[in-house]
């Protein structure tokens, strides 16, 4: 079904021959996204409540200068930016928000309002999208950082242990990983852009590479969504402990 339009060709917002609610859709996007971006904001001028025994909260890893020496502001707003910028980049999120936001456009086949040419993302700001592949490198440089604290977690005072915040912090960097994995922009890097795999230099690597990351790329949406709760999630739960309001429980 397409938009319909007046004689003169002026488009109106929302006019469209779909008998659906395609504005439900619009709906937990605009909630998920607005709740998360008000809280990691929050959190990221807070500058404390973000580390408690072997546990460091995602938005502060890795942390950088926390005694201030040099740096007077919230150690997050020093990293936030690399993770933020990846994910505003992706070309998931970029339709997401593109409708949720801007209404542009609301739906498919669900007319935009007033009369604009489309440039897409050949002009300022929307050009900075072409920064996504790399966001991307930066952003797996940040995995191994959470990695490490991940791994960091598993001890307590020189011991081996594992706490719930031990298996928040594994859970949410291998769905982080997963995310990543599962990014349009590595999936083309591996193999998308080939024509001819047998005519590289390890073809046969790189294809069954390609493959196994347009396995993850089917279900890139998804684990978009999951990863950006759980990491939320994870630094509240760190928050939540490192300020005394809930204790975290020993399971050995």
């Amino acid at each position: 079904m397409v938009a319909r339009s007046t004689a003169g060709g002026e488009r109106h917002l929302g006019v469209t021959m779909r008998r659906d609610a395609w504005w439900l859709e619009l709906l937990p996007v605009i909630a998920l996204l607005g709740a998360f971006g008000i809280y990691a904001t929050l959190r990221a001028f807070e500058g404390r409540y973000y580390e408690w025994g072997p546990y460091l909260s995602p938005f502060y890893s890795p942390l950088i200068d926390p005694h201030h020496r040099w740096w007077r502001l919230s150690p997050a707003l020093l990293i936030l930016i690399w993770p933020l910028g990846f994910r505003v980049t992706c070309y998931y999120y970029r339709k997401a928000y593109y409708r949720a936001f801007f209404l542009d456009p609301p739906a498919c086949a669900v007319s935009e309002s007033g009369k604009h040419r489309y440039r897409g993302e050949t002009a300022f700001p929307f050009i900075l999208q072409n920064l996504h592949r790399y966001f991307l490198y930066v952003g797996f440089i940040f995995l191994i950082f959470l990695w490490h604290d991940a791994f960091h977690a598993f001890f307590f005072n020189g011991h081996v242990g594992v706490g719930v915040g031990t298996l928040v912090l594994l859970f949410n960097v291998i769905l982080l990983t997963v995310y990543a994995l599962s990014c349009h922009s590595l999936r083309h890097l591996v193999g998308g852009k080939l024509d001819c795999f047998s005519c590289v230099s390890f073809g046969g690597a790189r294809h069954s590479a390609w493959l196994w990351l347009s396995i993850l790329n089917e279900r890139h949406m998804l684990y978009a969504w999951i990863s950006l709760i759980t990491v939320g999630l994870t630094d509240l739960y760190i928050r939540l402990v490192s300020s005394g309001a809930v204790k975290d429980l020993r399971l050995f």
